[in-house]
């Protein structure tokens, strides 16, 4: 192992001084992690250019005072334990940081670090009805793995920079195929932009259409991380209430259209209560846009879970003017490691959109572009999304029939028509946070929808997720909740 040690044979402090108080920075500062082994003395000795006798001196000297450790035979380590000050003082707080100037930052990052949130643990309950979890298990990983193997050893092309700033080419084909079909989306390949999934495509829209104080309609409750990343760019929110087709477009009209500039919605299953944008409204809406000149940034969340109705074309596939933005991902549908998502942006902005793309990180990885193209073509996207489809229908039916049998009329259920998640009512004299509290306590874990609405105050409305979870254990999940509120 290579150390970066400075020694200075310039200045009045010995060298195994010197080299004592390098090593002992290194661990406090964990560049050397606790049990991690050092270089042999004559190694080091060799590698600084000094005599063994330095290191040796060293090394006895931290030895002595605990912060590393000797096993005969095997060598020098750094201790598992650090001396009592050490667990008392912060990394941050040395001698070198005290003494630097203060770091400027831009303006984006003075407001962001005026905007930082907290990211949201996760619910570690023996039952938890997490968001977002999917049932991993059901993946074809065996044809997934023989695809990544084929394609590996077919060529190396794979190794280098891409040709296609846009993304794979193929993948491009295969992806606006899939759409036309699935989601009645008028694009050609030309307009698919390849992402690091949506919150990259949702940074970029920003980046290039947004200013700072430009407004940008959202539905409340709404997906908070794409709010997160809207105030990032210091958009104003302008929020319009939801029912259950969606959207209330009417409301629209109340707003001063003058700053807006974007109006974001999850029309095929509204996050987080399910709803579903009539296609009266997503006309309505389209009208609305075209006549104050205001982009639709159209997020197809969960379109691909829905029982029962007939799907509804993507507002992309009605539009005639040019108005909107689509943004679809493959983290949903086959598993979240996989960063493959899309933009389909209108003609005029093909280019200014794969500019900023490449600038942001040049390329996605090839050889996954590769696999995924051919999932898609031979059908094994459509035939994986109808067996989830399926198996997802049996969880939400199980968790209904289990909130009616359980709750009974002291619950209302939402937006149980689509996706891997339903939005509840409890009808209860305690706020959210006794609720969750008392199924933590009968091991459940539950997430209030309160953080969704911009007006964050207790409603009695949780989301739960089924995703990765069994009728066995939904049922129980239910049971025990029902119990806790009984309490």
């Amino acid at each position: 192992m290579d150390l970066t040690i400075t020694l200075d044979n310039q200045i009045d402090r010995p060298l195994h001084q010197q080299l004592y108080e390098e090593l002992r920075q290194t661990i406090l500062t964990g560049r050397l992690l606790p049990r991690q082994k050092l270089p042999s003395t004559r190694s080091l000795a060799q590698s600084l250019h000094i005599s063994r006798t330095t290191v040796t001196q060293s090394y006895d000297r931290l030895l002595s005072e605990g912060y590393l450790e000797s096993i005969v035979g095997s060598g020098t380590y750094v201790c598992a334990q650090l001396p009592d000050e050490l667990l008392h003082s912060s990394p941050v707080e040395t001698e070198q940081t005290l003494n630097s100037d203060p770091i400027h930052l831009s303006c984006y990052g003075n407001h962001l670090s005026q905007t930082l949130f907290a990211l949201q643990p996760k619910l570690e309950q023996p039952i938890s009805f997490r968001l977002g979890q999917l049932a991993l298990q059901h993946f074809p990983i065996a044809l997934w793995r023989k695809l990544l193997s084929r394609y590996c050893l077919a060529s190396s092309d794979w190794l280098d920079y891409a040709a296609d700033f846009q993304g794979y080419l193929p993948l491009r084909q295969a992806i606006a195929a899939y759409l036309s079909r699935s989601r009645a989306v008028q694009c050609t390949p030309q307009q698919i932009i390849l992402t690091n999934g949506t919150q990259q495509a949702l940074d970029l829209v920003m980046r290039l259409l947004i200013d700072a104080g430009d407004g940008i309609v959202v539905e409340d409750p709404g997906y908070l991380s794409a709010r997160r990343v809207f105030l990032s760019h210091q958009a104003v929110l302008a929020p319009v209430p939801v029912d259950e087709s969606g959207l209330i477009v009417e409301k629209l009209a109340g707003l001063d259209s003058t700053s807006l500039k974007l109006v974001y919605v999850t029309p095929s299953h509204q996050f987080p209560t399910g709803s579903i944008l009539s296609l009266a409204r997503r006309l309505e809406l389209l009208a609305w846009a075209h006549q104050h000149h205001c982009l639709i940034l159209e997020d197809d969340y969960d379109s691909e879970y829905r029982y029962g109705d007939r799907p509804i074309p993507a507002l992309q596939g009605l539009d005639q003017s040019n108005s909107v933005i689509y943004i679809g991902t493959f983290s949903k549908v086959l598993f979240p490691s996989l960063r493959i998502g899309y933009l389909v942006v209108p003609p005029s902005l093909v280019f200014l959109f794969t500019q900023a793309k490449w600038l942001c990180d040049r390329q996605l990885p090839m050889l996954e572009q590769q696999v995924l193209t051919e999932f898609i073509e031979a059908g094994h996207l459509e035939s994986h999304i109808r067996r989830m489809r399926s198996h997802y229908d049996q969880l939400r039916q199980t968790l209904v029939k289990a909130l009616k049998t359980h709750l009974g009329d002291r619950v209302v259920i939402l937006g149980e028509q689509a996706g891997i998640h339903i939005m509840v009512k409890l009808q209860t004299s305690w706020n959210d946070a006794e609720v969750i509290q008392r199924a933590s306590e009968a091991g459940v874990g539950l997430e209030s929808a309160q953080p969704y609405y911009l007006q964050g105050i207790d409603r009695g409305e949780f989301i739960l997720g089924y995703g990765d979870l069994d009728s066995e254990t939904i049922a129980m999940g239910i049971d025990r909740l029902a119990q806790a509120l009984e309490k």
